[in-house]
């Protein structure tokens, strides 16, 4: 299968601004949804942020306002522009795609950490 690369995280102060990206490659084709999940430890991996391929995104109530994903189809990428970031942000950040023909596939990236400190 086809590989997500993401980057973008690191530690920030709160109230900062982080851009995460993750890049589609290999044998992924005809991406339907990409989306953002987070974990934090001791907890469920949750959606952040998705985006279908018509453009409709959806958010978590807890990023609504502060988070915003969007996606350059053409370098089958997609970004997560996080701003006002708050301490309880801090987690490890997945990105997911939905991709070719029914019954779809469904790949992870590897995960990139996301520090707000306070």
């Amino acid at each position: 299968q086809g590989q997500l690369v993401e980057s973008g995280g690191g530690l920030v102060q709160a109230g900062g601004s982080l851009r995460l990206s993750c890049a589609a490659s290999g044998s992924i084709f005809s991406i339907n949804t990409m989306g953002w999940y987070r974990q934090a430890p001791g907890k469920q991996r949750d959606l952040v942020a998705s985006i279908t391929s018509g453009g409709n995104t959806n958010y978590a109530d807890s990023v609504k306002g502060g988070f915003t994903i969007s996606r350059d189809k053409a370098k089958n990428t997609v970004y997560l522009q996080m701003d006002s970031l708050r301490p309880e942000d801090t987690a490890v950040y997945y990105c997911n795609a939905r991709w070719g023909v029914i019954p779809y596939k469904f790949s992870w990236g590897q995960g990139t950490q996301v520090t707000v400190s306070s």
